[in-house]
């Protein structure tokens, strides 16, 4: 397993944030690969024109090829924001300023041998600018305030967790192979790479629409964790239209939203109504036996009821577990 080495410093100064370069690139592995089935609709409904473009462009189709292996994807596609709410424009400086030698250097360290298209072609810098910057406009931009707002969304209930549990539950809530093992020593993936010292060093945790945690950093004092943002069931959830005709658009999108347990915070981030009218419609679905409800911490999480679940004709999930 690979671990960072921190210490007290290190975790007092560490942020969560959101980067649409991280964003951009979590979108481009969806593409290129299977995907969880929470991911399946928004996949199936970009995948054939990111083919096209891949086939249009035989730089871009041999850059995915390299880029991304099992355990480690090429450095100059995963470095960490110098700040908060930068465009991706702004995020790709750094890599137009990569050489073709550099960009061929961390593309052998995923795979060899590169492609002869690589090898012969100049510009690699501009080619994958102009690869990530289709990903973005196509698939990430015409959903991004939809998006950024389950990203933040998720931050606060992190940020809530640190406060409450401490890093160690935050941590071990980012993803499977993250967890905190005491010592100032966290461990961010089963991979067998050597430890990494962190201390004195930045460190960011990337909430993003990614299926795993992701390591990445910005050498020599800056890293990151790119970790899977939660609710994402609560992104694909569409109402029927006799329900929508039964109860109204926003209560049926929220019940069919509430197939896993969702937290009033989430639900806010995903359908982009307020607070009081997410609560005013939670209250009356509750009211009428469609929803349950429980605290969790600081949060109350609803999720549908019996009734409510064959009002949406959707097979029963788990509830959450009890404390």
């Amino acid at each position: 397993m690979s671990e960072f080495l921190v210490d007290a410093d290190t975790l007092a100064n560490a942020r969560f944030g959101t980067s649409q370069l991280t964003e951009t690139v979590a979108a481009l592995k969806l593409l290129r690969a299977p995907v969880e089935p929470w991911y399946r609709p928004w996949r199936d409904a970009h995948v054939a024109a990111y083919r096209e473009q891949l086939a249009a462009h035989p730089v871009w189709a041999a850059l995915v090829d390299n880029a991304f292996g099992t355990s480690w994807a090429a450095d100059f596609l995963t470095v960490p924001p110098l700040g908060p709410d930068l465009t991706l424009e702004d995020e790709l400086e750094l890599m137009l300023a990569l050489s073709d030698d550099q960009i061929r250097a961390d593309l052998s360290v995923v795979r060899t041998p590169l492609r002869t298209v690589l090898v012969e072609t100049d510009g690699l810098a501009a080619e994958a600018a102009d690869l990530l910057r289709w990903i973005w406009r196509a698939t990430v931009e015409p959903e991004w305030p939809r998006r950024v707002r389950l990203l933040q969304a998720d931050i606060v209930s992190r940020t809530s967790r640190l406060s409450e549990h401490g890093w160690s539950g935050v941590l071990n809530g980012l993803g499977q192979d993250v967890r905190w093992l005491g010592d100032g020593r966290i461990q961010v993936n089963r991979w067998d790479y050597p430890v990494t010292d962190v201390r004195g060093a930045d460190l960011l945790f990337l909430a993003a629409h990614t299926q795993r945690v992701n390591v990445s950093w910005r050498l020599p004092d800056r890293f990151a964790l790119a970790y899977p943002v939660t609710g994402i069931f609560a992104t694909t959830a569409t109402p029927d239209e006799p329900l929508v005709q039964l109860l109204g658009r926003n209560r049926a999108h929220i019940l069919v939203a509430a197939a896993q347990p969702v937290s009033t915070t989430l639900l806010v981030a995903t359908t982009g109504l307020s607070l009081a009218t997410v609560s005013d419609h939670l209250r009356v679905l509750t009211d009428a036996g469609l929803l349950e409800r429980r605290r969790s911490g600081r949060s109350v999480l609803y999720w549908q009821s019996d009734t409510g679940r064959r009002v949406t004709r959707r097979p029963a999930s788990n509830r959450p577990e009890p404390r």
